[in-house]
């Protein structure tokens, strides 16, 4: 992975390799400005001495995780210099908010204080997207001028893709039935009651009162799309809740029928749909210039120069490609996490408290979500562990590293790395079908060189 590099005066300049920037640390020259991802401020040189080559920033976006790739365009095609894939929190964003929904309601129907309902002041501008689908546009963003802050890009490109849901259901519609619908002339109950020929999908119960079901609970992240809902029994319907079909359902070809019936949950292109727009439409802000490719160019792209599937892979592959180089190196996952919340009150899934939150972030000086290094000289925890942090009012604290999560570590054997800016970061290794590359002696240079004794003295210089 590439270091990004600043000037004196914290312009970005051109990235540079881990074997230069330990060079550059070693001799004094450079300092360090952030440890993950890994950034360094140069202290005798201005970007006006410095030369400059085309850089372009790519985005693969999606509806859990995005692909970014920062790129350096050749005559002959692109060398890849930095691979990210940022992870959305969209789902917990959406559970949050009706958990809160559920919250207020309970409290204005209970016997409690009364709170007046808000929601009138609570409009959304004409346009607007729900919040967990701002969030994939935000974080996104977020990170484009994060990189932009680190290095001189001066072109973007992403994939501008739409998929068609009726297609996806159905491959084989086509005509007036596709324009006409699923459902045209059909109600919900109806639609299912011929659908499934009028009798319990799990018993084969005829001539009962039917009930609508989820084939995916509710309660498992499940839809109300029609492609989720079957018929059943009131005995089958207790009987399952929110069990699993493969749970409940015994018998295997009953099992194949009912699944095969069950179309592929269609989430997460609705938000990719949703968001199509919002997201080039913030990039043309940056005043950058913009380029748009399709999926399947994308696709073509990938299948062409022999690169595996993966989101910042993807990312490389988007726009016109002539060739790549360069792309057998780490992934830098960046997940994003938030800066905590404000609800101090642990509750049960039935409402009631379970647990209470300190009212102070911080602990001995820590919080939550810092990248800290804890050197434990003896126990059965002895030795240097690196990485995200959990705090604990105790003063005993969790740490999460690339192994695992180790447990019951004193925060006096604590030193703080990095602080908290609402993101984890995990680098992925290589895989063994991209092991051959040149990127692998590049990040185990890396590495040691952020293990160097030295790295803790450049570190601490650069927060003073």
């Amino acid at each position: 992975m590439a270091v990004f590099v600043l000037d004196r005066q914290g312009r970005p300049l051109m990235p540079c390799t881990e074997k230069r920037a330990r060079l550059l640390l070693e001799r004094a020259r450079a300092r360090v400005h952030r440890v993950v991802p890994f950034v360094i401020r140069l202290t005798d040189r201005r970007a006006e001495d410095s030369f400059f080559q085309p850089r372009r920033l790519k985005l693969d976006p999606g509806s859990k995780t995005t692909g970014i790739a920062l790129v350096r365009e050749k005559v002959d095609g692109i060398a890849v210099l930095s691979l990210m894939d940022l992870v959305h929190r969209g789902r917990q964003i959406r559970e949050a908010l009706t958990q809160r929904r559920a919250l207020r309601r309970r409290r204005r129907g209970a016997n409690l204080r009364y709170r007046a309902p808000r929601f009138n002041n609570r409009t959304r501008a004409a346009g607007g997207l729900a919040p967990s689908l701002q969030h994939r546009v935000n974080s996104t963003m977020s990170w484009v001028r994060r990189v932009m802050r680190w290095a001189p890009v001066s072109a973007l490109s992403m994939e501008l893709v739409r998929f068609d849901m009726q297609a996806m259901q159905n491959p084989e519609i086509s005509g007036l039935e596709y324009q006409q619908g699923e459902l045209f002339g059909y109600e919900v109950r109806e639609y299912l009651l011929e659908k499934w020929g009028r009798k319990c999908a799990y018993c084969d119960a005829e001539g009962v009162p039917l009930q609508i079901e989820h084939i995916l609970a509710r309660a498992r992240g499940g839809s109300n799309r029609v492609s989720n809902l079957t018929l059943g029994c009131a005995p089958c319907n207790i009987g399952k809740g929110r069990r699993d079909v493969r749970e409940f359902v015994k018998d295997e070809a009953r099992l194949r029928r009912i699944l095969s019936k069950a179309k592929a949950p269609l989430r997460d292109a609705a938000a990719v749909n949703s968001t199509r727009w919002a997201l080039p439409n913030a990039l043309k802000e940056t005043e950058r210039a913009l380029e748009t490719g399709s999926g399947g160019r994308t696709k073509w792209n990938r299948a062409r120069l022999g690169i595996p599937k993966a989101h910042a892979l993807d990312a490389v592959c988007v726009g016109e490609v002539k060739a790549v180089s360069g792309w057998q190196r780490p992934t830098l996952e960046v997940r994003c996490t938030g800066r905590g919340s404000y609800q101090r009150t642990r509750l049960t899934a039935q409402g009631f408290a379970r647990g209470y939150l300190t009212r102070k972030k911080r602990v001995h000086g820590f919080q939550t979500g810092d990248r800290v290094r804890a050197i434990v000289p003896k126990g059965k925890k002895a030795g240097t562990h690196v990485g995200r942090v959990a705090v604990r009012a105790s003063g005993s604290f969790n740490i999460q590293t690339p192994t695992g999560v180790v447990q019951g570590i004193a925060h006096r054997h604590c030193t703080t790395v990095q602080r908290a800016d609402g993101y984890g970061y995990l680098t992925v290794p290589l895989t063994k079908e991209r092991e051959s590359g040149n990127g692998t002696k590049a990040w185990l240079a890396a590495q040691a060189a952020l293990s160097h004794p030295g790295m803790n003295a450049e570190v601490s210089r650069a927060k003073r």
